[in-house]
């Protein structure tokens, strides 16, 4: 394991500016104090609800809370950060002090629902450049493809960034010293699948692109698709998108009729844009609707939601044939 790069080493070798690298530093620190007190669990009493609800109308949990605080509280205290905007708070947080260059937008913990029940949450987070002036919640409505970087954090059975800046995707295990060491340097998705991930219990609140594509994926060899697909859902993005990037596969979260007027579940800003511009950058695809890149979707909203289709390439085309592209 010594000889393995650490984080601070590959991104030099990539020769990412210096004051994003020291910011990509100081939020994989971060991870690695909300992975600690993720692993005390109910020993450290940080299981279930924290009695408040979310900007999303969202419970929100212990954990989310903790999560939340960990990263805004170490993130602001950096004159590298001009402000930060989280899932789990209702507006924008700028820094109290001037000069910063970056903004940071994460969610802090996903998963909410498979905390009590120890299985994988993550932390997701993007980099945007921070423009002259005031930091409102506007600064931050920029096009996923402004994004600077990009990554997430797995708290599973090893923990993994899983990190780009635009060149590519690496990925990082947590060594038992509290290093980030290069253990995947070259991430790719692989173009052709036989894995889709999907809640299958909302399946009759599909549109009928979506129903029919999935209706194909599980009439396996026998339909015209002609081959047998697994399905897997682990609810949370985090597990189920590093399994894509790990192996192949497609992640959908569509559109569901039980709430017409919303768009999709996901959020753009803290989900979709960073999940987006890595599987792209590992030579995936993503898009809304089989139509539109997410990456292209202009924001209008801090916690504006999209659906979300992402994973492997071949696999996205064939959802946007399905779909009547």
């Amino acid at each position: 394991m010594t000889d393995r790069s650490t984080l601070k080493d590959h991104l030099a070798q990539q020769a990412v500016e210096t004051g994003l690298s020291e910011l990509l530093g100081l939020i994989a620190a971060a991870c690695i104090d909300i992975r600690k007190v993720v692993s005390g669990g109910a020993l450290a009493g940080v299981l279930g609800a924290s009695g408040n609800v979310n900007v999303q109308d969202e419970e929100q949990k212990k954990l989310d809370v903790i999560s939340n605080d960990i990263l805004t509280e170490q993130l602001l205290a950096s004159p590298l950060v001009a402000g930060v905007a989280s899932e789990e708070m209702d507006n924008c947080q700028p820094a109290t002090h001037d000069g910063g260059k970056y903004l940071v937008l994460f969610d802090p913990l996903d998963g909410s629902s498979n905390i009590d029940i120890n299985a994988p949450v993550g932390t997701i987070f993007s980099v945007l450049a921070a423009p002259e002036g005031d930091i409102t919640d506007v600064a931050f409505l920029q096009d996923g493809r402004q994004q600077l970087a990009a990554g997430y954090v797995l708290y599973g059975g090893q923990t993994m960034l899983v990190l780009t800046t635009g060149a590519g995707v690496a990925g990082f295990t947590l060594s038992l010293d509290g290093q980030w060491l290069l253990t995947h340097p070259e991430i790719r998705v692989t173009p052709d699948t036989k894995e889709f991930a999907i809640n299958m219990s909302n399946q009759r609140h599909w549109a009928e692109g979506v129903q029919k594509y999935v209706a194909g994926c599980l009439a396996g060899a026998e339909g015209h698709r002609g081959k047998n697909f697994n399905m897997r859902w682990v609810a949370a993005m985090v597990a189920d998108v590093h399994r894509i990037m790990m192996r192949g596969g497609v992640f959908l979260y569509p559109w569901d009729s039980r709430e017409p007027n919303k768009p999709g579940k996901l959020r753009l800003m803290y989900e979709g844009n960073p999940m987006s511009f890595l599987v792209e950058q590992a030579g995936g695809k993503s898009t809304t609707d089989g139509r539109n890149a997410i990456l292209d979707v202009t924001p209008t909203q801090l916690h504006q939601r999209v659906p979300v289709i992402l994973g492997s390439a071949n696999e996205i085309e064939e959802i946007a044939r399905t779909c009547g592209v």
